[in-house]
């Protein structure tokens, strides 16, 4: 009951949120594009450095947009792609925290220490905070920055906030995925709690509202209280179309016809995201930011296949290594593109935003930082070749080791059984566990996946390395690996120069202190300072003390160790 009374959101409830600047759900209000009458637009020329805007969807599939052909209605999305440049060589990360780290750090999984699943809400661990992130650089050149969404990068001290990390303001979750309504987020049975925030503090008060809704509103309120003349960078990483699977009753109603249930709520998410999009460029023109504006769209890994989505015609799906995992939607829209209303096939890496932003925001990313991206703004704006060659999807030596793979099948060179990927060139290699490879048909029958799943159901393969020529077979459906060894010895030469950059493996066991009774029932930083220092100071008299000495230890300490001990096999398995 409860629900269906939330689904029921009214006009008067959203307005009464107080970010009255305008009305987003209301249709006529919504821009039809650049030009559209009652929108005024700044006659003068476009100042410099442009505002950014950075939409990241989560877990939209490659298929779920209606200019691939989607049976789902993204009107906004087709409008803004057709009226800028679509990235059809565009590559992502297969889950959520790597591709958001390399989006706001612009180095490989390998050159931060997250190279292995995701951070889970019990961790101490988060974004390395020796980083330099793309807002404090944008902060830098003069930037105002703000963040409404989803952050995924870890919240176990204070220090790891976004607020902390360069963002001037934040409404959203810290953790990985909640309920649309209620924000609520169990990281298994028992351990619940609340996680909306705003800045630094719990935002009890606005539980109720879709977050879809309630963050498209907040990026209005930005733009209505902020001047054009100043450069603003706005990073809106909606949870959507994230499970659980919810969507206000209007949005649903469109899709009744839908047989396959969970395809029709993930399609009622995707449209309701849609029509959020659309508001928020209307409301750039509405107060004078558009002219000057570079709008990014970029999903942040493939779809969940299980849950609605759909990567057709790709291979995989969301957390594996083939095209569905790690091909993204991605597209910019702005007045400032040299050559508009194209499609570009320049291959380009979300590691690539950082200095490609910075450079726009007439800010230097040098190599001496240490970056693995490219500024591809010339490639994108003119059709310039792409300064990009090759991309490393990743290098994960704790994920379950293939039991096919060894280091003589890899030349000498290379263990096989660890999992990885790379792509140089026109040539793209897998090694190890790549994930589940089937190519999964859109689930349009009410009974999939059915018979239809055993259509192409990919039989366990008795093989630990895969090689495809991407360019000419994006479908990986022909292996080549056995055809062409000299490539493949080539491609695991990089991935030995690569593995050699690595740095270690930051994945610790869960902390019981996380849980968030301990924290007022919401899920937030739990570590300080100086308990971080107290464990490693405890950590060393550990080490120096001999064996048959007995030391006290506090029932917290007790617990630490036992949960160290307890998730050190079980960790590496879950995602």
């Amino acid at each position: 009951m409860a629900m269906h009374a939330l689904t029921g959101l009214s006009l008067v409830s959203l307005l009464s949120f107080g970010y009255l600047s305008w009305d987003w759900s209301k249709p006529s209000l919504a821009a039809d594009g650049p030009g559209e009458a009652g929108v005024e637009q700044p006659s003068a020329a476009p100042p410099q450095p442009p505002h950014i805007i950075f939409i990241l969807t989560d877990d939209q599939g490659y298929h779920d947009v209606g200019y691939h052909g989607s049976d789902i209605e993204t009107p906004t999305l087709d409008r803004l792609a057709a009226e800028g440049v679509k990235l059809e060589n565009y590559y992502i990360q297969p889950i959520c925290t790597p591709s958001r780290s390399q989006l706001l750090t612009g180095r490989y999984q390998i050159h931060t220490g997250l190279q292995h699943s995701i951070i889970r809400p019990r961790q101490p661990n988060c974004l390395p905070l020796d980083q330099v992130t793309l807002p404090q650089k944008l902060q830098e050149a003069g930037y105002s920055t703000h963040m409404v969404g989803k952050w995924h990068l870890g919240f176990y001290r204070k220090e790891c906030l976004p607020t902390r990390r360069g963002f001037d303001t934040f409404l959203g979750s810290l953790t990985g995925n909640v309920d649309y309504y209620t924000y609520d987020n169990c990281d298994g049975p028992g351990v619940c709690g609340f996680d909306l925030h705003e800045g630094e503090s719990v935002a009890w008060g606005l539980s109720g509202q879709y977050s879809t809704m309630l963050y498209a509103q907040r990026v209005s309120h930005i733009l209505a209280s902020h001047s054009p003349r100043r450069p603003l960078f706005l990073y809106v990483a909606f949870q959507a179309v994230h499970t659980p699977l919810q969507s206000p009753r209007e949005y649903l109603y469109r899709y009744r016809t839908m047989g396959n249930v969970a395809r029709r709520k993930y399609a009622a998410m995707v449209t309701c995201m849609d029509e959020a999009v659309r508001n928020i460029t209307w409301a750039l023109k509405r107060y004078g930011f558009y002219n000057n504006s570079v709008i990014i769209f970029s999903s942040d890994n493939g779809g969940q296949t299980f849950s609605g989505g759909s990567n057709w015609p790709l291979r995989g799906r969301k957390g594996t290594y083939w095209e569905g995992g790690v091909r993204g939607l991605g597209f910019v829209h702005s007045p400032l593109l040299k050559r508009k209303r194209r499609t570009s096939r320049a291959l380009v890496h979300i590691t690539d935003w950082y200095p490609t932003l910075v450079g726009l925001a007439g800010g230097t990313a040098s190599a001496a930082d240490g970056l693995d991206g490219y500024d591809v703004w010339p490639a994108i704006s003119e059709g310039r070749a792409s300064p990009r060659t090759e991309i490393l999807h990743n290098i994960d030596p704790l994920y379950n080791h293939a039991r096919h793979g060894s280091l003589e099948a890899g030349f000498g060179i290379w263990n096989t059984a660890v999992q990885a990927a790379i792509r140089v060139g026109e040539w793209k290699l897998l090694t190890g566990d790549p994930g589940y490879g089937d190519w999964i048909p859109p689930q349009t029958l009410a009974a999939f996946p059915g018979s239809w799943w055993n259509l192409e159901r990919m039989a366990s393969a008795r093989q630990a390395v895969w090689l495809f020529n991407i360019s000419a077979d994006p479908y990986e459906r022909e292996d080549l690996a056995g055809q062409r060894p000299d490539v493949v010895r080539a491609l695991l030469a990089r991935l030995v120069d690569y593995n050699r950059t690595a740095i270690p493996v930051r994945y610790p066991a869960e902390n019981p202190r996380a849980h968030p009774d301990f924290n007022g029932g919401a899920w937030g930083p739990w570590a300080s300072d100086e308990e971080e220092e107290e464990e490693e100071e405890e950590a060393g008299r550990a080490r120096s003390f001999s064996r048959g000495r007995r030391k006290k230890k506090c029932k917290i300490c007790k617990l630490r160790s036992f949960f160290r001990k307890l998730n050190t096999r079980l960790m590496s398995q879950r995602i």
